[in-house]
């Protein structure tokens, strides 16, 4: 646990984050029924997003800095990966949400810029506590 105790992970900040990364409406072809060529999709927990891989590129340090604010068993090689439901706190000890969506939000982030995975396939996560998935993060202090 790190001395300093503040809440490093902004709920608002990664909401806006996350929905910045979405396609705009004018972006789109109402007519097609595929996302547009260079869409980076991601199946989230409840849903399937596609990111405009510019947008999202873009998010890459602020994306980094809050999965290294997460507890330390979420990363590679520390713990190999921990619970969905850990992730409502920070490594400090501080709950930074309280909200499954905001987590679901950073975690498709981080697995779009490909700086986080799922570590089971969906059929299997009923077998896990809570029914929720395991995250593993590839960053580093």
């Amino acid at each position: 646990m790190t001395s300093d105790n503040k809440i490093v992970i902004d709920p608002s900040e990664v909401e806006a984050a996350f929905r910045d990364c979405l396609y705009r409406d004018e972006e789109l072809d109402s007519q097609a029924k595929m996302p547009p060529e260079g869409t980076v999709v991601v199946q989230g927990i409840v849903n399937t997003f596609g990111f405009h891989p510019v947008r999202l590129e873009a998010k890459r340090p602020k994306v980094t800095m809050w999965l290294r604010a997460l507890p330390k068993k979420f990363r590679q090689n520390v713990g190999d990966g921990w619970s969905f439901l850990n992730a409502c706190n920070q490594e400090n000890g501080r709950q930074w949400t309280g909200l499954h969506l905001r987590m679901e939000q950073l975690f498709c982030l981080a697995v779009g810029l490909k700086l986080a995975k799922c570590l089971m396939p969906r059929d299997m996560w009923s077998t896990l506590p809570g029914g929720m998935p395991y995250y593993v993060i590839f960053v580093e202090d």
